[in-house]
């Protein structure tokens, strides 16, 4: 899937994009066709950077409920002829997830679209999957003769239905299709399930990674035969070794770290850091000096993993470098460091927002050490960072970052991610936000009520209107 166009931050469009909470409250004071407007960009046209881990369907949901917003878009969006020539499930899966949010809380029109498409849509599985949870046994026996449809009777026709069975998230609908009184579909249903059972009864009899009684060397060659496919099999390459490695081996193993090829460089590179081996850091920065770019990841991936007080030493020492390594070591100081490596984590965090933006990849790991080490002066970064990232998650973790560093952060942006898409930013706001502002008690009320809404959302709610909780 492309990378999505992000609006600025200041827009309405830009907040609804990031799901921040200000894009609902801006939303709701909105002429309501700007607002419906900008939903349904958001919802057929996914602007989540990674859509399998970032949360948005419940928040549009909500919104949809907020605005009585019609279907009429999503509708258009599912049933296009574009659907026929991309069925990349990311072109409508967000739209999917969120008529199965509003199925849940009883809009029968996206029920009603969430079986249309399940029978006619070439993303029907992810469908079908929405309507397991939320529709009646009547409901989805009554959608098992087109999906069956869909696959012909003939071998090849089986497999698929096979495959479609094994594989589906949720199993309710076959299991109820497969007691169906109409013999033609429970026959194929319950034929499809045993020979799903029997694929992976096939594949677990049929291992094809290393076996016991293998040579160090033989694990090497594994992870080269990896490499040369194109899957990185240095990690469990690296377990593998600490099976049937001794003492014996190790001369050739810190050979392979120094100068093997690449497949047992990088396994060797990850046992080594993960045993805390004495030469491990120096071949460390030997191979992030002269290697190439796999096994400078392996490298530096090794490295940070390294929790002795040596690497946390070394990565004083090289905090500073301005490369990977360096920047590698900035985020080993945010996990491991002490309360004296808070400038260095700081000087880390300003040099990777200046010089890659607010949503470099290296800044997960620094926000999350901030907030560890209660940086105060770095509140101003992680505002912006708040503020502009694209990335839900980020935003969550800059959130709880500020709890810990922003005195204004219960009166300032603890009261709009009351509102945010992350149940876990949701979370954080139920805990802090000051409850002066009307709009904090109301959201708090409507939170403990919601059945959508995540049990340690409502649980953290709840220690706010408890016997022990502070007044409201």
């Amino acid at each position: 899937m492309f990378d999505p166009v992000i609006a600025p931050s200041g827009t309405l469009l830009g907040l609804l994009q990031r799901g921040r909470g200000d894009g609902t409250l801006h939303a709701l004071t909105a002429p309501r066709a700007e607002a419906l407007a900008a939903l349904n960009h958001c919802v057929l046209r996914d602007p989540r950077h990674d859509w399998q881990v970032e949360n948005r369907s419940l928040y549009y949901a909500r919104l949809y409920l907020d605005l009585n917003g019609e279907l009429d878009a999503i509708e258009a969006h599912l049933f296009d002829a574009e659907d026929v020539l991309d069925t990349d499930e990311s072109r409508t899966g967000l739209a999917l997830a969120v008529l199965g949010h509003l199925a849940s809380y009883g809009r029968r029109d996206a029920l009603e679209l969430l079986r249309r498409y399940a029978a006619h849509g070439s993303n029907w599985a992810w469908a079908l999957d929405e309507l397991a949870l939320r529709d009646d046994d009547a409901g989805l026996r009554a959608l098992a003769a087109p999906v069956l449809a869909r696959f012909a009777t003939d071998p090849e026709g089986e497999a698929e239905l096979a495959v479609a069975v094994r594989d589906a998230f949720e199993p309710r609908p076959w299991r109820l299709w497969a007691e169906d009184p109409r013999e033609s579909i429970a026959t194929r249903v319950r034929a499809a399930q045993e020979t799903g059972c029997f694929d992976r009864w096939q594949r677990q009899m049929r291992p094809t990674g290393p076996r016991p009684g293998w040579s160090v060397r033989a694990v090497f060659e594994w992870a080269q035969q990896g490499i040369e496919r194109g899957a990185a099999l240095h990690v469990p390459a690296a377990r593998c070794l600490v099976a049937v490695a001794g003492p014996e081996d190790r001369p050739e193993i810190l050979q392979a770290a120094r100068n093997g090829i690449d497949g047992a460089r990088c396994t060797a590179l990850r046992y080594l850091a993960d045993s805390d081996d004495p030469a491990a850091l120096d071949l460390i920065e030997a191979a992030v000096a002269d290697g190439p770019t796999v096994v400078v990841e392996a490298a530096v991936d090794a490295f940070e993993r390294m929790r002795s007080i040596a690497a946390v030493d070394r990565a004083r020492g090289w905090a500073q470098r301005p490369d990977v390594i360096g920047a590698a070591a900035g985020r080993v100081l945010a996990c491991r460091g002490g309360a004296q490596d808070s400038d260095l984590v700081l000087g880390a965090l300003r040099e990777a927002v200046r010089g890659e933006g607010p949503d470099a990849p290296t800044l997960w790991t620094l926000v999350d050490g901030t907030g560890r080490l209660g940086i105060a002066c770095a509140a101003p970064v992680l505002r912006h960072i708040y503020r502009e990232t694209a990335s839900s998650h980020l935003r969550g973790r800059a959130a709880r970052a500020l709890a810990a560093t922003d005195s204004s952060f219960a009166a300032g942006f603890a009261v709009e991610c009351l509102w945010d898409c992350e149940e876990t930013t949701r979370e954080i706001a139920a805990r802090h936000a000051e409850t002066g502002d009307a709009r904090v008690v109301e959201r708090l009320r409507r939170l403990a009520t919601d059945p959508a809404e995540e049990d340690e959302v409502q649980t953290a709610v709840r220690s706010r209107f408890g016997p022990d909780a502070q007044a409201m």
